[in-house]
This record gives C-alpha cells, sequence and structure tokens, in this order.
C-alpha cells in the first residue's frame, strides 16, 4: 500500500524518508540515575524506519523532574547516555530529536528532597499522582514561581538544548502540552499570575516565547520544534478561552521558522469539552510552517490530513509501541499487532513490554 505517509518529506532542509514520525513516548527504562542506556538505543533503533523520532520527554534539570526512572539531559553522564543512543539511530539511518520537559505541578515533593514542586501559580492538580517513589501519592500544592527564578528556568532549558546538541541529536522539541510547565503558564487554568507572565492571553504565552527563543540561540530555529495539546485534559488541563490561546501561541511562533508545531489534535488522549476541539485546520490558517498531527490517527486518516495539505506529518504513539516495524506494516498492508498492555507502558521492567515486540513475520 502507499499513500501521501509513507512519501518522503524536505523538513526546512532535512531530507526525511517519510513522514510517519515516532511521538513521544514515556517508557521510565533509564533506571534510578536517569541515564540512557543501551536497552533504550535498542528500543530506538527497532523504530528508526519512521521519517523521524522525538525522544522521550527529558527533563532539563533536577527541579524537572516528576516520572520515575524517566531520563534526564542535564549531567555529564546523562549527556554521555543520550549520545550513544543517537550514535545507534543514526548508524540505522534513524533522524531523532530530543524532547525537552519539565513536569512542573504534574511532579511531586518526594522527587526534590521533600521541596514543593513549581508552577506559575499554586493551584493544585484535581487527582491522585501514581508515579512517586514512594508509590500512589495526592497531589500536593505546587509553589509559584517567583518573577525573578523564571530567567533560571529558561537557562535551564538552553543548557539542555546546548547537551542536546552536543550529544548529536538532529533537533530538539518543546514540550508546551499535556499540562507540564509550559502548558500550565499558557492556560488560564493554571496561571493566575499578576506579573509580565500572567493575565493576558499574551502574557501567559510569553514563557513559551522566552524558552524557544533561548533555545534557539544553540539551535537554528529549523531545528526545533514545539508540541501543544490544545484539546487535552491530562493533568487536570482545559481552559475556556483555549481557543484564542492556542491560535495567539500558534501566531506567536509562526515568525519564528520552527521545525514543525506539533499539535495533539486527536481527542482519544481525552477532551476537557470546552467548546469545538481545535483542528489542524484551525492551525494551519495561524501557522505556515510544517505542522504535525497526532492522537489517535489510522493509516488511512493520516493520508486524508496529509492529502487536504492539513498536515506534512502524522506522529504515532501507541502503535509504535507494539509495532516496531510500523513503517514496513503500513507499506505493505501489514496487520497490525494487538495494542501492548497499558501495564507495560510506564513501568522499569527491562525489554518486557519495550523492546520484546517482534517485527512482522
Amino acid at each position: 500500500m502507499s499513500g501521501e505517509l509513507l512519501t518522503s518529506f524536505s523538513l526546512r532542509g532535512l531530507p526525511l524518508k517519510n513522514r510517519v514520525v515516532l511521538a513521544p513516548l514515556t517508557r521510565a527504562r533509564a533506571g534510578a540515575e536517569r541515564i540512557p542506556n543501551a536497552l533504550m538505543a535498542e528500543y530506538y533503533v527497532q523504530r528508526a524506519s519512521a521519517g523521524v523520532m522525538i525522544s522521550e520527554a527529558t527533563t532539563i534539570s533536577e527541579e524537572a523532574n516528576g516520572w520515575n526512572e524517566s531520563p534526564g539531559i542535564y549531567t555529564d553522564a546523562m549527556e554521555a547516555g543520550w549520545r550513544q543512543v543517537v550514535q545507534a539511530v543514526h548508524q540505522a539511518g534513524g533522524v531523532i530529536f530530543l524532547q525537552l520537559w519539565h513536569m512542573g505541578r504534574a511532579s511531586h515533593s518526594s522527587f526534590h528532597g521533600g521541596r514543593a514542586c513549581v508552577a506559575p501559580s499554586a493551584i493544585r492538580i484535581d487527582g491522585t499522582h501514581n508515579y512517586t517513589p514512594a508509590g500512589a501519592q495526592p497531589y500536593e500544592v505546587p509553589r509559584a514561581l517567583e518573577t525573578a527564578e523564571i530567567p533560571r528556568v529558561v537557562e535551564d532549558y538552553r543548557r539542555a538544548a546546548e547537551r542536546a546538541r552536543r550529544a548529536g541529536f538532529d533537533g530538539v522539541e518543546v514540550h508546551a502540552a499535556n499540562g507540564y510547565l509550559i502548558d500550565q503558564f499558557l492556560q488560564s487554568k493554571t496561571n493566575q499570575r499578576t506579573d509580565g507572565y500572567g493575565g493576558s492571553i499574551e502574557n501567559r504565552s510569553r514563557f513559551l516565547q522566552e524558552v524557544v527563543s533561548a533555545v534557539a540561540t544553540v539551535w537554528p530555529a529549523e531545528r526545533i520544534g514545539v508540541r501543544l495539546s490544545p484539546n487535552g485534559m491530562f493533568n487536570d488541563m482545559g481552559s475556556t478561552d483555549f481557543r484564542e490561546q492556542f491560535l495567539h501561541a500558534a501566531g506567536v511562533l509562526e515568525p519564528m521558522g520552527l521545525a514543525w508545531l506539533h499539535v495533539m489534535d486527536g481527542l482519544e488522549f481525552g477532551f476537557h469539552g470546552l467548546g469545538q476541539p481545535m483542528t489542524l485546520a484551525d492551525f494551519r490558517q495561524v501557522f505556515s510552517g510544517p505542522l504535525m498531527g497526532n492522537c489517535g490517527y489510522t493509516q488511512e486518516r493520516a493520508d486524508a490530513a496529509i492529502a487536504a495539505g492539513h498536515a506534512d506529518m502524522i506522529a504515532f504513539g501507541r502503535p509504535f509501541i507494539s509495532n516496531p516495524d510500523l513503517v514496513e506494516r503500513f507499506r505493505h498492508g501489514w496487520e497490525l499487532a494487538p495494542p501492548a498492555p497499558m501495564s507495560d507502558w510506564y513501568t522499569p521492567n527491562g525489554p518486557r513490554g519495550y523492546t520484546d515486540f517482534p517485527a512482522h513475520a
């Protein structure tokens, strides 16, 4: 079988063999020290037939942590671990970007020696945190970042981007989705600041703009992607003015000449229901650069979105877990393997539920 999804694409001058993207998937195999390892290299090499792979979310600092055994990019050992992963991917002919992550209020004090996690405002997530070192714990009220601290956090992103470049990645993606720190600044539900980073839609977009601008001092803009989740409710998100906010954010990013805008437009990850869901067509009105869709796509829907001009690439998450050869299955019309059990997604099980899925016979 063939279609738009399997055609080659020039990503701002970077040649991609197809438009299939490995979505960033938190898999928790980096160990307690958060250092990427040989098992992770094997995992990415297995999926290197994707046009481009986005790494699992990778924390930019100790303060950014909040998920057991997820990798970081803020020490020499972490940088060296990622370098080995990237070298293996490149030897397999793959292209890989590193996703930069700060969990903000989605973290827990048990990750930080008892210190409160940070956020734009002291507003607690309504729910239970299932991934702390001490087991399932209720979310806590975060500490609101002082205005004077924000440049320090922006600098953490810049330093992480610098390490990613030294490790040999092909680019980076700024994670501004799914209720993590940058998304918390963007949304009125979680941002009740009265300084230059809160209040208006313009002010709430300032942190994202500063982070991307800082990363762009390390990487050329055409090697920086940004991920947004306008429809998402994960981590207790969803704001009544979401349409205005996210169209403004995309408009701010438009003149930067980024590698892509990665929009979680599908609703399979949950929808806050605060109006009509946003579509790729909405974003295409304000963003002319490469646009990536994500969440719940089939091969047919992906082909249709690209053919309509709404998207240039489509990211696949869950299907890539149990189908490391997803591109080949799409190409030949082979049946997809059954979905992997969720119990294996995030648990440090070594290869089980991670690298033990066979290619099509």
